[in-house]
């Protein structure tokens, strides 16, 4: 534990070594234009006593956004690029932050990330971990952090909400397939202008 708080501690003070974690981070993240797998979420709202569970699978595509299907409890299709968002209940339009974020989260692109975030890095043999704070007024009204981690790719999300709800969710049976199936192509064209 005092190591963990002494990394930390350094990683805040000097800038250039947070820059090489990040980098070497960075270095370790699969990087292809397609990435999809499963998802496993459970959502802690203050109000509740169990956490609200939901299941599903994500696909994410460098220049066309990301896919998020809900299986279970109830099926449902977020569709997400870098400025719109389609849902069951028509289209929204998204904060550029937001849009970014998710993209850059499910892309491992750190730089992306640290444009709307301030980072703080750990990066073991085996694992890396970020925690990420927001630097946009509008999610920092909304998100208070989010800490990812993973390997080779990103295994878990936690989003803590400014009023005191936990996400976590799970990433696994991540493939990078060369291409996209009809299906997927057919839910991102939902998303062309």
């Amino acid at each position: 534990m005092l190591i963990k708080a002494l990394l930390l501690f350094f990683l805040l003070l000097d800038p250039s070594y947070a820059d090489a974690v990040l980098a070497q981070i960075a270095a370790r993240l699969v990087k292809t234009d397609i990435t999809q797998g499963d998802f496993h979420q459970q959502k802690q709202l203050k109000v509740l006593r169990k956490p609200l569970l939901s299941t599903g699978t994500f696909t994410y595509h460098q220049s066309k956004g990301v896919i998020w299907k809900t299986q279970t409890p109830v099926v449902s299709l977020l569709l997400v690029s870098g400025s719109k968002l389609l849902t069951g209940q028509g289209e929204q339009a998204v904060p550029a932050a937001f849009g970014k974020v998710f993209k850059a989260m499910l892309g491992g692109d750190l730089a992306a990330l640290s444009e709307g975030f301030t980072l703080t890095a750990s990066d073991q043999t085996t694992a890396w971990q970020l925690a990420l704070t927001p630097k946009d007024e509008m999610l920092k009204s909304v998100i208070g952090t989010m800490m990812l981690s993973g390997d080779t790719e990103l295994r878990q999300l936690e989003i803590r909400e400014t009023g005191g709800n936990i996400t976590l969710i799970s990433f696994d049976n991540i493939t990078h397939p060369a291409q996209l199936t009809a299906e997927q192509q057919a839910d991102f064209e939902r998303l062309s202008p």
